[in-house]
């Protein structure tokens, strides 16, 4: 497997050209599934294992998984910035640096399991409730120079999930971890 495959194993993000209410309806899908999807993939995982990386120069599972809380929290408040504000600039933060803090490197995993068992369930409560208006609420990437709208969000994130469940699945699979 060479490193793209290793970095990208679904694929890098592709926009959607339209978010029709079937897209949505599985993006949606997608996010709600996390939660049990990673709590499985991690949950007979030893310390040893939790600090493997999945890749060489990549981040280990446990980097993975508090990195997944960390992003989801901010894509939550992201949404209820947009949901409330007109078209606000939101805060960019360095995934990378907030990767390397001790509790990234070093806490166990539950806390983030738990965290994103929480911020999923409201924001899946959150999304099933809005109308095709709502999810065309915008915000302001500074990063990226745009304006999102929550509809593409929606689809970033649940890439997102599949993105980093298949880092660590993909990881198992090649080590044999059953």
């Amino acid at each position: 497997m060479n490193l793209e495959q290793l970095k990208y194993p679904i694929g890098k993000y592709q926009k959607p050209a339209a978010v029709t209410k079937e897209l949505l309806e599985q993006y949606i899908k997608t996010i709600s599934e996390l939660p049990g999807k990673l709590r499985n993939a991690t949950e007979k995982l030893n310390d040893v294992q939790l600090d493997t990386p999945y890749r060489e120069g990549g981040w280990t599972v446990r980097q993975v998984v508090h990195h997944l809380a960390d992003s989801h929290l901010n894509s939550f408040v992201r949404f209820k910035l947009a949901l409330t504000e007109d078209k606000p600039t939101i805060k960019p933060y360095e995934e990378a640096l907030w990767a390397e803090l001790p509790d990234a490197k070093s806490a166990p995993i539950n806390s983030s399991l738990m965290m994103i068992e929480g911020i999923h369930t409201r924001w899946v409560i959150l999304m099933r409730a809005l109308n095709a208006d709502q999810f065309k609420s915008t915000f302001v990437h500074p990063e990226h120079g745009r304006t999102m709208a929550l509809d593409e969000v929606a689809a970033l994130y649940a890439w997102h999930c599949e993105h980093h469940l298949a880092h660590i699945t993909g990881l198992k699979k090649r080590n044999n971890w059953n």
